[in-house]
C-alpha cells in the first residue's frame, strides 16, 4: 500500500482502526465461496462521513475499495481480487429509528439480520425476507445481494422491502435516493438500481426497509412423491391456487439419498420431497390453507404426507431441509453451491435435465431449494485434486447455468453475480443490456475503484 493512501487512511479512521497485518489479510481474503485474494490493508469504518473521505482519497489515488460485511456470500463479491482497501463495515450496526406507525425501520448497512428480528419481537413485527444465514449476515450485504431465503414464495426478496438509501459514491459524494412512504413515482428509481449492485456502484451506509405485522400462527407439511414431475405438478397447482404457502421446499431424489446414507432421519426412498409452510394470525385460517396443501399433494399422488401444528413437531418436519448444508460439507472433500432460478412451470423439466447433465459428467449434483418462486441450490461434489474432476466441474456449471436460461431463468435469485457466475452474464443478458450495465458502471464509477472484477463490468 502506498505510504499516502496508508497515511491518508490513518489520519481518517484513526491507526486502531487500520490495518496491513498479515494475519488480518488472509481473514479478509475469502467470503464464504471458494475464491481467495487479499487486500492490501483493510479499514474499519464507523461513520458516512468516514467512508466518504476514504472513497474520496481511494478515488484519487485510483486505489479499488471493497466493501464488506459479514462475508456469508457464496458468489465471491466480497473477496478483493484487485488487492486494495478492504472496507469493513460491521461496526456501523446500529438501528437507527423503529417507526411501528409507518411500518419501516432505519439501519446502519452492519446490522446483523436476527439482530434486527430480536429488536422487532416485542412489537410483533418482522422483516420478512428469510436469508439461510441469518444468524451472522448482515443488512448491507443482504442489500448488495438483493438475498432471499426460504419465506421467499409468500414474502419475496431484499428489494421488495427497501424503500430508501444512503449512499457514498465514488468520489465520496453522499447521495439519498428513495422516501420514507410506503408509494413513491419520483424520477428514476435509484433505491432499487442500489439493491443487488454488489457494491459496484456506490457503498450503502444506511438503509430504510419496510416491516410487517408477525404471524401469530403456521402449520407445516411434508409429503413424499415417488414422481419427480408429480412434486413440480404440486408447485405449479399450488402456486397458481388461492393459497400461498410462505414456505414450499423442494428436495430431490440424489439429496434425499445423502440424507439417508449418512444421517438416521427415516426419509422414504423417492424422487422428491416437498416441505410446505402456512401462516396466519388465526388457527382456523392456518387449518384451512394446510387442508388446501394436502388436498393439493394428494391431487399429485402424494404420499406420506405429515403435518405439524406445533413448533416442536414443526422442528422435526424441518430436520431434513435445515441439515442439508452442513451434511453436504461433512461428505465430500470439495463442493461447488450454485444458485439459479427457473420458471415455476419448469421446475420438473429443470431437474430432469440437471440429472441428465450429472449423469453425462459423472458428477454428482444434488438440487434442492425454494420451489414456491423456482430458486434452486444445485450443488456439485467433486474432488479438487482431481484436474479431470475440475475440467468436468467447469463444464457442468456452464450447462447448469444455460439451462436456466434456456427455460426463461436467472443466472441468480440470491446470492449475487460478483466472481463465480461474471463468465456466465452474457447467457442472460443480451449485447444491449451489458453496454447498459457498463455505461452506469463508468458513469457512477468512472476510475473503477468500487468492487472491481465483479459482474463483468470491467
Amino acid at each position: 500500500m502506498k505510504e499516502i493512501i496508508k497515511e491518508g487512511l490513518i489520519e481518517i479512521v484513526s491507526k486502531e482502526n487500520y490495518t496491513d497485518q498479515i494475519i488480518d489479510l488472509v481473514s479478509y481474503s475469502y467470503d464464504a465461496s471458494e475464491y481467495r485474494s487479499r487486500p492490501e490493508c483493510a479499514v474499519w469504518a464507523e461513520s458516512t462521513d468516514q467512508i466518504s473521505r476514504i472513497l474520496r482519497l481511494a478515488d484519487k489515488n485510483r486505489t479499488p475499495i471493497v466493501p464488506r460485511g459479514a462475508g456469508t456470500g457464496l458468489a465471491g463479491l466480497s473477496v478483493p481480487v484487485k488487492g486494495g482497501i478492504l472496507l469493513d463495515l460491521s461496526r456501523m450496526n446500529q438501528i437507527i429509528r423503529i417507526s411501528i406507525p409507518d411500518r419501516l425501520v432505519v439501519v446502519q448497512p452492519g446490522v446483523v439480520y436476527a439482530d434486527l428480528q430480536e429488536a422487532l419481537a416485542s412489537d410483533s413485527f418482522f422483516y420478512p425476507p428469510d436469508p439461510a444465514s441469518g444468524k451472522v449476515c448482515t443488512l448491507g450485504g443482504n442489500v448488495a445481494t438483493n438475498a432471499g431465503g426460504l419465506k421467499g414464495a409468500k414474502y419475496g426478496a431484499t428489494r421488495d422491502y427497501v424503500l430508501a438509501l444512503e449512499v457514498v459514491l465514488a468520489d465520496g459524494e453522499v447521495m439519498r435516493i428513495g422516501s420514507q412512504t410506503m408509494k413513491c413515482s419520483s424520477g428514476y428509481d435509484l433505491t432499487r438500481l442500489f439493491v443487488g449492485s454488489e457494491g459496484t456502484l456506490g457503498v450503502v451506509t444506511e438503509i430504510t426497509l419496510k416491516i410487517s405485522p408477525k404471524p401469530t400462527e403456521s402449520a407445516t407439511a411434508v409429503a413424499a412423491f415417488d414422481r419427480l414431475e408429480d412434486a413440480g405438478e404440486a408447485v405449479t397447482l399450488i402456486m397458481q391456487s388461492g393459497v400461498t404457502p410462505s414456505v414450499l421446499e423442494l428436495i430431490d431424489a440424489n439429496t434425499i439419498s445423502v440424507v439417508r446414507k449418512h444421517t438416521d432421519l427415516q426419509l422414504p426412498e423417492v424422487e422428491a420431497m416437498i416441505l410446505a409452510e402456512a401462516d396466519g394470525n388465526t388457527k382456523g385460517d392456518v387449518k384451512y390453507q394446510m387442508e388446501a396443501l394436502i388436498a393439493m399433494f394428494n391431487r399429485c399422488n402424494a404420499r406420506n404426507i405429515e403435518t405439524a401444528y406445533s413448533a416442536a413437531d414443526a422442528e422435526r418436519l424441518w430436520l431434513a431441509r435445515k441439515s442439508l448444508g452442513g451434511l453436504v460439507g461433512s461428505v465430500s472433500k470439495n463442493l461447488a453451491s450454485e444458485d439459479v432460478t427457473v420458471p415455476m412451470g419448469r421446475i420438473a423439466e429443470f431437474l430432469r435435465k440437471v440429472e441428465a447433465i450429472s449423469k453425462k459428467h459423472n458428477l454428482l449434483i444434488l438440487n434442492f431449494g425454494h420451489a414456491g418462486d423456482g430458486n434452486f441450490h444445485p450443488i456439485v461434489l467433486y474432488d479438487r485434486s482431481d484436474p479431470d474432476q475440475v475440467n468436468r466441474l467447469d463444464q457442468v456449471l456452464l450447462e447448469l447455468h444455460e439451462l436456466a436460461c434456456k427455460l426463461g431463468g436467472t443466472l441468480t435469485g440470491e446470492h449475487g453475480i460478483g466472481i463465480t457466475k461474471a463468465r456466465f452474464m452474457t447467457l442472460e443478458h443480451d449485447p444491449a443490456a451489458m453496454r447498459v450495465m457498463r455505461a452506469i458502471k463508468k458513469t457512477l464509477d468512472p476510475n473503477n475503484i468500487l468492487n472491481p472484477g465483479k459482474m463483468d463490468l470491467d
